[in-house]
C-alpha cells in the first residue's frame, strides 16, 4: 500500500530494498555497492528476511552457504578482491547460525574489511521468551547471542522498532565504506521485528551513488614527515595492503622511483610492485626474506604505507634498528600513531603524491641502493634453488609454489591462509601482477583458502571472468573447512585448488620442536589417541563435491596436472604429499616473540627458551 510521500513495507523489505538502491561509482561506473548475500535460511531469517530476498533474487543474488563462517569467509573474499569498493551481506538465523558467524568477523574487523551481517534474533516482545536457540542470561534478558558480535563489529545495532533503519543502514554503511574504519557491520533483527511494517518516506530509497573517501592528510604532518625524510641516510618504504585498498600502486612506484627509496612488502601488500621491479627488496618480518630483513635491520627513517604494523612485519620489533625513526601514513588513526610514529593520517594515494611533491630534489644515496638491490639479487638466487626440483628432494610448498608461479597467468589471483603457506608463499611467489596475491594472516585464519577463494572468484568473475583463482590449501586447513568446493561447482565459479598434504598441522609441529618441545598432538601420527594413523583420500573426497579431482606424486607431475586444471571449465583439486620435516623454507624469518616455559623438566625446552629469549636484546621498546 502506497501514499504519495510514504510506502509500507515490512522492516526486512525495507532493509532489503535500500540496499538494492545504494551504488558505488568505480572508474566511472556505477555499480550496487552490495554485490548480493550468502544466506543460509532457518526459522531466524527465512519467513520474512527470505520473502523480501525472493523479490531482489536478480538484482541482490543470493548464494546458498554450506556453512555460516565459510559464508564470512567467501565475502571477505570478495570484499577484497574489489579492493573494499563493493561488499557482499551475510544472513543466518537465530543462534548457532548466527553465532558461527563471530569468526568470520573477526577476520573481517582484524583485516579492515566491509561486510553487512543481517542476522536473526530473539523477538522484541518476548512474549514466546524462551524461544528456540534463545541463550538465556539470568540477569539481563537483552544480553543474547548477538551481543558476541560487538568486540568484532566495527558498527553494531539490533532493530527493535522498524524506523530504526532509516538511521541504521546508512550508519552502517558510512563504516563500511570509510577507509580509516572499515570493518564488519552487524544488525540484529528480531523475528517479530521483521515482519513489521512501517510507512517509510519515499525519498529513503531514492537512489543514492556513493563514493569512497580520500582524506586529505594535513599540511603540518606531511611538512613534519619531509624534514624526517630528507635527514634519511637509508631511507626504506614499507608498503602495506592499504596500498592497494587506496588503489595507490603507481603513487607508490612512483614515490620509490622519484627518490630512490627502496621497498619492502607486508604480508597484506605482497603484490604493490612486481617481483622485477628494480626497488622491490622483497618481503619483511617473520615470513620475510633476508634481502628485506637485511635493510631494515639499517634503516634509519622508515615510511610506513596502509599497514598496521602487525608483529609478522616487525618481528616483533626485532626487525629494526632502535635508533630508527618511523613515519606512519594511514587513513586510519589509530594505525598512524603506533610506536610513536611521526604520524600522517590520510588517504595514500593523496598522502603519498603530497609526500613525492613536497620532497622534491631529495634522493636516496645510491650506495644505499646499490647494497639493497645486491641484497635483492641473493635472494631471488636462494628462492630459484628453492622452488626448484629434483635431485631426489623431498615434495616441498615451495615446489609447489613455484610450479604454479611458473604457468599461472599474470592476472590470475592467488589465495592462501594460515598454517605454513602463508610464510612459503610470502617468501617465494614472485608477483607477477599488481593485486594478485591474497594471503589471509591478518587473522591468520584456518579454513579461509577455499571459502575465501570463492568469494574472490565470484567477484573476480564480475571483471575478469577469464582469469583463474588459485589455491593454496594445506590438509589441515582443508579438513577445517572445504564445503565450498560444492559451492563452487553448484555456482560455476570455478577454482583450481592445491591440497598440500603433510599429515596434520605440520608448521605448528616445527614451532613445537624449535622450542624443544616433542612431537604431540600436531601430525597425525603423533597424535595420542590415534591408535593406527590413516591419510585421507583428498582426490575421492573432492570428487565426490562434484570436482574434477587427481592426486600426483611429485612437482612434474603437478605442473601436469595444473595445465589441465587450467584448461577445464569447473574447479579441479589437486593433491600433492609434502614433507613435514624437509624442504621448509629456512632463509628470511626475522625474531619473533612466542611464549615459551620459564622452566621445564625438559633440558632441551630449557635450552630452547634461554636461545628465544636471547634474541629479545634487539625488541624497541615502544620507542
Amino acid at each position: 500500500m502506497t501514499s504519495q510521500n510514504t510506502l509500507t513495507l515490512t522492516t526486512a523489505q525495507a532493509i532489503i530494498r535500500w540496499l538494492e538502491n545504494q551504488y558505488i561509482e568505480i572508474d566511472g561506473e556505477e555499480l550496487r555497492v552490495c554485490g548480493g548475500g550468502f544466506g543460509i535460511f532457518g526459522h531466524g531469517n527465512v519467513t520474512c528476511l527470505g520473502e523480501a530476498l525472493y523479490n531482489v533474487r536478480d538484482a541482490l543474488p543470493l548464494y546458498r552457504g554450506q556453512n555460516e563462517q565459510s559464508m564470512g569467509f567467501a565475502a571477505a573474499g570478495y570484499a577484497k578482491q574489489w579492493l573494499r569498493q563493493r561488499f557482499m551481506f551475510c544472513t543466518a538465523s537465530a543462534g548457532p547460525g548466527t553465532s558461527n558467524l563471530v569468526t568470520s568477523a573477526a577476520l573481517a574487523h582484524a583485516n579492515r574489511l566491509p561486510m553487512l551481517l543481517l542476522c536473526g534474533d530473539t523477538y522484541a516482545t518476548r512474549l514466546p521468551d524462551p524461544v528456540l536457540q534463545q541463550m538465556e542470561n539470568f540477569n539481563d534478558p537483552t544480553f543474547g547471542v548477538n551481543d558476541a558480535f560487538k568486540p568484532v563489529s566495527r558498527y553494531w545495532d539490533r532493530i527493535m522498532h522498524p524506523a530504526q533503519v532509516i538511521q541504521s543502514l546508512p550508519a552502517a554503511l558510512a563504516t563500511m565504506l570509510d577507509p580509516g574504519d572499515c570493518g564488519p557491520a552487524f544488525i540484529g533483527l528480531p523475528q517479530d521485528v521483521q515482519g513489521w511494517t512501517y510507512d517509510y518516506p519515499d525519498e529513503f530509497f531514492e537512489k543514492r551513488v556513493h563514493r569512497i573517501r580520500r582524506q586529505m592528510p594535513d599540511e603540518n604532518e606531511i611538512s613534519d614527515a619531509v624534514a624526517l625524510l630528507r635527514t634519511a641516510q637509508r631511507p626504506m618504504i614499507i608498503a602495506g595492503g592499504g596500498i592497494q585498498y587506496s588503489r595507490a600502486v603507481d603513487e607508490l612506484k612512483n614515490l620509490a622511483e622519484t627518490h630512490r627509496i627502496p621497498v619492502v612488502e607486508t604480508i597484506a601488500g605482497r603484490a604493490n610492485l612486481l617481483a622485477t621491479h628494480p626497488l622491490n627488496i622483497g618481503p619483511v618480518g617473520v615470513t620475510g626474506s633476508d634481502s628485506a630483513n637485511a635493510i631494515a635491520a639499517e634503516a634509519d627513517v622508515i615510511l610506513a604505507v596502509g599497514t598496521r604494523l602487525q608483529d609478522f612485519t616487525t618481528g616483533s620489533w626485532t626487525a629494526f634498528s632502535k635508533e630508527a625513526r618511523f613515519v606512519s601514513l594511514n587513513a586510519a588513526r589509530h594505525d598512524a600513531g603506533k610506536h610513536l610514529s611521526l604520524p600522517v593520517v590520510g588517504d595514500a594515494k593523496v598522502g603519498m603524491q603530497a609526500l613525492a611533491a613536497a620532497l622534491s630534489g631529495y634522493s636516496a644515496p645510491e650506495s644505499w641502493v646499490s647494497k639493497a638491490q645486491s641484497h635483492r639479487a641473493v635472494w631471488d638466487s636462494y628462492v630459484a634453488e628453492n622452488v626448484s626440483y629434483g635431485d631426489n628432494r623431498p615434495n616441498s610448498y615451495a615446489q609447489a609454489i613455484g610450479v604454479v608461479n611458473a604457468l599461472c597467468h599474470k592476472r590470475d589471483r592467488m589465495v592462501a591462509a594460515a598454517g605454513g603457506l602463508p610464510a612459503e608463499v610470502t617468501a617465494n611467489w614472485r608477483t607477477l601482477d599488481a593485486g594478485t596475491v591474497d594471503v589471509e594472516f591478518g587473522f591468520s585464519c584456518m579454513g579461509y583458502e577455499i571459502s575465501g577463494a570463492w568469494g574472490a572468484r565470484i567477484a573476480q568473475s564480475e571483471r575478469e571472468p577469464d582469469r583463474d583463482t588459485v589455491v593454496f590449501v594445506g590438509d589441515g586447513s582443508y579438513l577445517m573447512m572445504n564445503s565450498d568446493i560444492y559451492s563452487s561447482v553448484l555456482t560455476r565459479k570455478k577454482l583450481i585448488i592445491l591440497v598440500l598434504d603433510n599429515g596434520g598441522f605440520a608448521v605448528i609441529n616445527k614451532l613445537q620442536n624449535n622450542t624443544g618441545n616433542e612431537s604431540f598432538n600436531n601430525l597425525i601420527a603423533d597424535a595420542p589417541t590415534v591408535p593406527e594413523a590413516f591419510g585421507v583420500d583428498f582426490e575421492a573426497h573432492a570428487a565426490a563435491m562434484g570436482a574434477n579431482a587427481e592426486t600426483v606424486a611429485n612437482p612434474a607431475e603437478l605442473g601436469e596436472a595444473f595445465k589441465r586444471a587450467q584448461a577445464a571449465d569447473k574447479t579441479s583439486v589437486i593433491v600433492m604429499k609434502v614433507d613435514a620435516y624437509e624442504g621448509w623454507t629456512t632463509e628470511g624469518h626475522t625474531w619473533w616473540e612466542c611464549g615459551t616455559p620459564h622452566t621445564s623438566t625438559s633440558e632441551k625446552v630449557r635450552a630452547a627458551h634461554e636461545e628465544w629469549e636471547s634474541a629479545r636484546v634487539r625488541q624497541r621498546k615502544g620507542v
